[in-house]
């Protein structure tokens, strides 16, 4: 997708028609700067393109249900409607698109602005060049170009691009990072096949013999209490996700008292511990669970290492070892029937008794290898005897000494709740109460949802079971035995697909991982190194002491992380639509062209991250959009920046204030007005394009 222009009428701040803001996106040149003070619209400008696309807008966007200009609402008659609207040029794939939403209000008698609902319009022009207007559900078209799901990625608010990592939607997250992969593509084949084989079985069930009615019943019905937990399941984690909301803005109540704030910010790193911990606990498992796995046998051997000690020792003793001569050799001389010493060795001599007696001898040379080979394995089994007992020693005494670290923080933390519990003040009772009360909830949940885990494992084996026992039952009919293959192709379609799923997120997962390791660690300066989980939730952690564990990450080193992750998918899918045939029939077209609109990216950070962030932002899309003020903009941003500029714009604040004290911003060696005294007593907001 690459934006062309946006136009705006009668929009929040925006009296009238704009005039077309074009857009750069062509190669070095693909960064369009507007820049406006704090107030003269920089949000609304933001929010217009999300409103256009969704009719959606951003937690900074105050208001969103007033979107009309209060100028033009004011000059139009009582009741007399005001339309505002955005238009929006694309370009996706061969196909360019004009999208335009509008919506209108009026002002009645008394004064009260009401809206009214939005109208969305799409028009398009493939490579012929004509224009036609979309007859299609429109959000669907729109979300094809850039689904819904994935705006927060390229449409943000960089003062609080921070919001993606600490999120507690994480599940939406890894959907929309899915859904930018192509990995739903797979989701929705799973799922039609799905469909196809439960209508297949019902067609089994119809005309099969009564054993494999019973059995296709049996299975579907098991399958439906599946079905039933799994969302069950779905509902659990957004129930979850809804309590650890509450908890936090208990926490945040918490920690804003005065009281009780240093009690609060001691629990709040004594919880960062206790989580460090509990993973540290969890990899200590792991390795110990490996060793027991791949070297726990070594324990049972000692008996016979002894004996092959005592059976080569014997044999040693005997004069069997070591063998001083090759069987091989001893033949050769039998059969020339004369020794090397140039005796004759005719049978049934003595001599050639004598030399035939060694044959028996010879033959232990293949034993002396033999036991050669397997002393050397012996004795490497038996050195890694004490190694073994000195690992799973070393892996007892950490989870030792870590469980009593997790049971001192557990009795801080309870000492802790007990203070809180009994405050003298009953706000923070009552808040420490709701703490607990929230804190119970979700350690029900997780118990359900460990026993669904389980449930469903074990649903998933009597299914597989039952399948086991159709697929072999004996037909009795030709049709019967016809639907059961294609039951049985289906099946294993399906069980591919989620393999293919599987692998996909899985390597996707990790090369985001390492991706946005290196963006981020190219920018920060501390030690930090970004964690990618299963879920796609985003951690920092260090390993300075040799084990990693959580670290509470500064404001700027959040945005600086949440930018990363937003850079690298956008890096990773678009290196993934590139590598071959198989990847570009998953990911959806134009994959890996996305545009990156952000307003204010710089705001909470210093000179070294502004840097180094405006160094690294026209790497990370196709298409940058960047909206900023006077003092983000100024210095090491426009020098690392300013290679890249294509177009620049000027937001131009009319203030009705009479004490108003103008403000302008040089550009291209010609000032540009920031702030000016309006003409009348209402407030707008003047596009300027840059010259030059």
């Amino acid at each position: 997708m690459r934006l062309l222009s946006i136009q705006l009428h009668n929009f929040r701040q925006f009296y009238g028609t704009t005039p077309e803001l074009r857009l750069s996106a062509s190669g070095d040149r693909k960064v369009t700067v507007i820049h406006g003070n704090n107030g003269a619209g920089k949000t609304s400008l933001l929010n217009a393109f999300t409103w256009a696309l969704y009719e959606k807008t951003t937690a900074a966007f105050a208001s969103p249900d007033q979107l009309v200009n209060k100028r033009a609402l004011a000059e139009a008659a009582v009741n007399e409607p005001v339309e505002c609207w955005v238009e929006l040029a694309c370009e996706h794939g061969a196909t360019q698109y004009r999208i335009r939403r509008s919506c209108r209000a009026y002002r009645t008698d008394t004064g009260e602005i009401v809206p009214t609902r939005s109208d969305l319009s799409l028009k398009y022009a493939g490579e012929d060049g004509r224009w036609r207007i979309s007859e299609q559900h429109l959000d669907d078209v729109i979300g094809r170009i850039l689904p819904v799901s994935l705006h927060q990625y390229f449409f943000f608010d960089g003062e609080r691009i921070e919001q993606i990592v600490r999120s507690n939607k994480k599940t939406e997250i890894a959907e929309a990072t899915k859904a930018l992969l192509g990995v739903e593509v797979l989701t929705r084949a799973i799922r039609h096949l799905g469909e196809a084989r439960k209508t297949l079985e019902k067609e089994l069930e119809r005309f099969g013999d009564p054993e494999t009615q019973t059995l296709v019943q049996q299975k579907q019905t098991l399958e439906e209490e599946r079905e039933q937990i799994a969302a069950r399941q779905g509902e659990i984690e957004s129930e979850i996700e809804q309590f650890k909301r509450q908890r936090q803005a208990v926490a945040n109540a918490l920690r804003e008292s005065e009281a009780v704030r240093a009690e609060q910010k001691r629990r709040d790193d004594l919880e960062s511990q206790k989580q460090s911990v509990r993973d540290a606990l969890e990899q200590c498992r792991v390795r110990l669970k490996s060793t027991l796995s791949t070297r726990g046998y070594t324990v049972l051997l000692p008996g016979a290492i002894a004996q092959f000690r005592a059976l080569e020792q014997g044999l040693r003793q005997r004069g069997e070892l070591p063998a001083d001569i090759k069987q091989q050799f001893v033949q050769d001389l039998l059969d020339r029937q004369r020794c090397i010493c140039g005796t004759v060795l005719e049978a049934g001599s003595d001599h050639h008794h004598q030399v035939k007696a060694y044959l028996e001898r010879a033959g232990l040379a293949d034993v002396e290898e033999t036991v050669i080979r397997m002393g050397a394995q012996m004795e490497a089994i038996a050195r890694q005897i004490p190694v073994f007992w000195q690992t799973v020693d070393e892996e007892q005494r950490k989870i030792g000494e870590l469980r009593q670290t997790l049971s001192r923080i557990e009795t801080e933390l309870d000492t802790i709740h007990e203070q809180l519990r009994n405050s003298p003040l009953e706000d923070i009772r009552n808040l420490e109460k709701r703490h607990e009360d929230i804190d119970a909830k979700i350690q029900a949940l997780n118990r359900e949802q460990g026993e669904n885990d389980q449930r469903v494992k074990d649903l998933s084996q009597q299914i597989e079971d039952l399948r086991r026992q159709i697929e072999k039952h004996q037909a009795t009919e030709a049709r019967q035995t016809q639907t059961q293959r294609r039951i049985t192709a289906t099946e294993e379609a399906i069980a591919r697909l989620k393999q293919v799923q599987t692998n996909v997120d899985r390597v996707f997962r990790s090369d985001l991982e390492r991706r946005v390791r290196e963006i981020f660690q190219r920018i920060v300066v501390a030690p930090y190194v970004p964690r990618l989980t299963e879920k796609y939730e985003l951690h920092l952690v260090e390993s300075t002491t040799g084990q990693e564990r959580l670290v509470p990450a500064s404001t700027g080193e959040n945005q600086v992380l949440s930018l990363s992750f937003i850079g690298a998918i956008i890096d990773r899918v678009r290196d993934w639509s590139r590598r071959d045939q198989q990847n570009r029939y998953l990911m959806p077209p134009d994959a890996g062209n996305y545009p990156m609109v952000m307003d204010s990216p710089f705001g909470s950070l210093d000179e070294t991250y502004r840097r180094q962030v405006g160094r690294s932002l026209p790497t990370l899309a196709n298409q940058l959009v960047v909206l900023v003020s006077k003092t983000q903009w100024r210095g090491e941003v426009a020098e690392e920046m300013g290679p890249h500029l294509g177009r620049q714009y000027v937001l131009v604040y009319h203030s009705p204030k009479a004490d108003v004290e103008p403000d302008a911003i040089a550009l291209n060696g010609k000032s540009y007005n920031l702030v000016r005294r309006s003409p009348n007593e209402f407030e707008y907001t003047e596009i300027i394009a840059v010259e030059g």
